[in-house]
């Protein structure tokens, strides 16, 4: 009785491995088949204008201290906007910002990006022509912090502070915003940068330092390190 058992279970097990080979025999696709089958399929060219957003809406807050220099130079950001970037602009006085929109003409699907970030780089007290850059060059960023984030100085020890940023009429900033090829703009006790990456952050680095207690003669020399070795690499 035992082999007769067990000749039924080899048996089974004969049977069952003989009908997984025949499926997989069907699953099969010759690779010939296959190779017509990618020749087949063809894409239609991608045109880039019909992914550019219709509807989509930018806002731009403008603070108060910016209403004024809005107004002065609000037909050059009308024309900059509205003419060379085929985008909708209007001042909103309800909520107090500046609203950009697509349109059927708008053909490069970044342009409402690159105008925010120019409104923005405007609100920020940068001014038009710095903040123009962000539309003609790509590699160019707006970097902002405060003085607290790097050491929390209150009362006379900040003003201090901020004296030695900024310098003798502006002494200081200059001379690294010069030497760092970037524009600097000191709002109270926040501190933005527009620059491409690398000399945002040696200018940081210099604001740091001055925040930090070190004397602007230090950075001047570090500075003037720098920007030898710039002059050197080009």
């Amino acid at each position: 009785m035992e082999t007769e058992d067990s000749n039924k279970k080899q048996t089974t097990i004969v049977e069952f491995d003989n009908q997984d080979m025949n499926e997989e025999e069907k699953d099969d696709i010759p690779m010939e088949d296959l190779e017509d089958f990618k020749r087949d399929i063809e894409f239609d060219k991608i045109d880039i204008k019909k992914f550019a957003a219709v509807d989509d809406v930018r806002r731009i807050p403008v603070p108060p201290h910016r209403v004024t220099p809005l107004k002065n130079n609000w037909d050059k950001i009308v024309t900059t906007v509205a003419e060379n970037m085929k985008l909708q602009i209007r001042m909103n006085t309800k909520r107090k910002c500046v609203e950009i929109k697509t349109s059927k003409f708008t053909e490069d699907k970044n342009a409402i990006i690159r105008s925010s970030d120019f409104l923005k780089a405007f609100m920020l007290g940068f001014d038009l022509i710095d903040a123009l850059a962000l539309l003609r060059l790509e590699d160019l960023y707006v970097e902002s912090f405060e003085i607290k984030d790097v050491k929390n100085l209150q009362g006379d020890h900040l003003s201090r502070c901020i004296g030695r940023i900024s310098g003798e009429k502006g002494k200081t900033k200059n001379a690294v915003e010069n030497a760092t090829k970037t524009r600097i703009v000191l709002a109270d006790t926040k501190i933005h940068i527009l620059g491409s990456f690398s000399n945002i952050k040696i200018a940081r680095e210099s604001i740091c330092a001055l925040i930090l207690g070190s004397p602007p003669g230090k950075v001047y020399s570090q500075l003037r390190f720098v920007s030898k070795r710039q002059a050197s690499a080009l």
